[in-house]
């Protein structure tokens, strides 16, 4: 009698409902449930912006409606100071840690390093799910926050002591704090779960031929990211540890003697700078982290759709670990206004200065990728086109803030907010925007509407310059960031409480609008969008070779053997425009300079 043969991927293939879809150990599965939770964070943490806007935009006036959504925190409609503070907090903490990083690590990582590695999953699917699930945990700690006495956490995003570490200081600094401490707490835990296991699976799960140097550059940008991370949490998680004991064991890491409304606290010793060490030797390295994968995606997208080998292969990934590397030793730039010995203010300038080189190096090489290329105007080359815009504005305002004398003056103004929400909440939005379009085909097997996605697009990017721009004047004005009104100081009424503010609040809400062209789009696609075969894009990289969506295990019986480099795009006399990893040199004809064995020599391993 014949003998079936069973694979070890189908053995492990889930049989129901909630093994398949919710407590699902399959990458592909995880990384939608973080791409679709991570959405959900970003558009709660948008109308918290809205919130905001409207008390900038229309400081003091009554929203009736408000009140009875929120009568708490809108008496009498009109909101109260320590509630924006909170709006302020939450908004940001959402926006940098649980939207933006959550998406681009959890969600792409988990959608394409197997795939684009040549792999069945991920090296510990069990421990992936669990990422998950913990960060989904951290996400609902953090919104229960607003329904504890005292609202939620109103320390700002970076939770300087001591309004995070004194209890008495503000409402917020209660029950809101602690549960941000601990939402915070679990994000890490969940970060270096998955950390550990994106590291492991590039390291020891890549298919037969995908040597380091044949890896498309997205993977290298997780790979670094995911490097970044799993050096740079745990010093915020040994932060955010001694806190909770400052708040509620009586130690003093940070709380120095102190007195909160003539009392006394009984703490004394404490530094509060060092809280600020701790949270920006991860909050730098945290830019990066987020804005890699982004750069990875970008660089895909251009060179897919410009029909063009990516410029530089070499030096892009070069560019990549440099970045990694020096994200680590500028964190005091944020710290100028803190006191610190010139010398030291100049050494943290001059390492700011120099991480913008491979920044720059990553820029020029898009640049020239586009250059002459044939380029395809998807959505997805769009609002690739539209980071490395977004990325370049707000990295040149960043030259400005890593020069001592220009930050000391700059400091705390809304020239700070325009320069970060630039060059890394916007940056990093396009980024997940233009990966969503591009790998939507293969993550459902549907195609998102393009005509949709275009009017997404330029509603968003015209709209972001409107928001953005305008506040870089304010900074130089000297308007101060996080301020609730400015109606009370004379020097600061005409600008802030004039045209300006009013513009910024009108468009950010339209551009928050514009978003549910977005979730039209994908809710309505992924059901009943058209069919999308395994590639859409002509695209080289392996994920491409998989059927849309990919089974359990990616490849079947057998996994893929790859022989070139990912960018084989319009090479001279092939039978198409672009040559898939997997095949062999005698399918195609050889690029210039590459062995039978398909390996790359001189200028054509870029």
């Amino acid at each position: 009698m014949e003998q079936k043969i069973v694979h070890l991927h189908e053995i492990h293939e889930p049989k129901s409902f909630w093994t398949k879809y919710i407590f699902s150990q399959d990458a592909k599965i995880i990384g939608i449930q973080y791409l679709i939770t991570a959405f959900l964070m970003g558009f709660f943490a948008m109308v918290l912006s809205w919130l905001m806007r409207v008390q900038l935009g229309w400081p003091g006036k009554q929203f009736p409606w408000l009140e009875r959504l929120m009568p708490n925190a809108m008496e009498g409609g009109i909101m109260k100071p320590e509630f924006y503070i909170a709006l302020v907090t939450i908004h940001g903490t959402i926006m940098v840690f649980f939207f933006i990083t959550a998406a681009l690590v959890g969600g792409f990582s988990n959608i394409l390093i197997p795939l684009q590695i040549g792999a069945r999953d991920m090296a510990f699917p069990f421990v992936n799910m669990l990422s998950y699930w913990v960060f989904l945990a951290s996400c609902i700690v953090l919104i229960a926050s607003f329904f504890v006495p005292g609202g939620p956490a109103g320390g700002g995003w970076t939770m300087y002591p001591p309004l995070s570490s004194v209890k008495e200081a503000l409402p917020g600094s209660g029950w809101g704090t602690t549960l941000w401490l601990l939402s915070m707490a679990l994000f890490i835990a969940s970060t270096t779960m998955g950390a550990l296991n994106y590291i492991t699976t590039v390291l020891n799960l890549r298919t037969k031929g995908m040597t380091m140097g044949r890896l498309p550059l997205t993977v290298w940008a997780l790979f670094v990211a995911a490097i970044i991370g799993l050096l740079s949490f745990p010093v915020l998680f040994a932060g955010a540890v001694m806190l909770l004991l400052d708040r509620h064991l009586g130690t003093s890491f940070f709380t120095p003697y102190i007195i909160v409304a003539e009392q006394h606290i009984p703490r004394e010793g404490g530094f509060p700078l060092l809280w600020q060490h701790l949270f920006w030797f991860l909050g730098h390295p945290e830019v990066y982290i987020a804005i890699l994968p982004a750069m990875g995606i970008t660089s895909e997208v251009i060179s897919t759709n410009a029909r063009k080998p990516i410029f530089g292969y070499k030096m892009m990934i070069a560019s990549i670990c440099a970045i990694g590397f020096l994200s680590f030793i500028v964190w005091g730039h944020h710290m100028f206004v803190s006191g610190m010995n010139p010398w030291l203010g100049t050494a943290f300038m001059a390492t700011t200065l120099i991480i913008a080189v491979p920044s720059a190096i990553k820029t020029f090489n898009w640049l020239a990728t586009l250059w002459g290329g044939n380029i395809r105007f998807t959505t997805a080359m769009l609002f690739a086109i539209g980071f490395v815009s977004t990325f370049v504005s707000g990295g040149l305002t960043g030259l400005f803030l890593g020069n001592p004398p220009v930050d000391i003056q700059l400091h705390d103004t809304y020239f700070v907010v325009a320069h970060f929400h630039m060059v890394m909440g916007t940056a990093a939005a396009f980024g997940i925007f233009a990966g969503t379009y591009h790998w939507f085909p293969k993550m459902f097997g549907r195609m998102m509407n393009e005509k949709l996605g275009k009017l997404h697009f330029f509603l968003t990017f015209i709209g972001v310059y409107l928001v953005f721009f305008p506040m870089h004047f304010l900074g130089f004005m000297g308007i101060p960031r996080r301020y609730y009104a400015f109606d009370q100081f004379q020097s600061f009424a005409a600008a802030a409480g004039g045209s300006i503010n009013l513009l910024i609040s009108v468009v950010a809400i339209a551009v928050g609008l514009a978003q549910l062209i977005f979730v039209l789009n994908f809710v309505w696609s992924a059901f009943k969008g058209q069919k999308a075969d395994s590639n859409p894009w002509k695209a080289n990289t392996l994920e491409w070779q998989a059927p849309s969506p990919p089974p359990h295990g990616n490849w079947g019986d057998e996994l893929p053997v790859v022989y070139r480099w990912p960018y084989d795009y319009s090479v001279p006399d092939a039978a198409e425009d672009f040559i898939p990893q997997t095949a062999p040199p005698v399918a195609a004809k050889m690029r210039k300079g590459e062995s039978k064995d398909g390996k790359v020599s001189g200028d054509q391993g870029r």
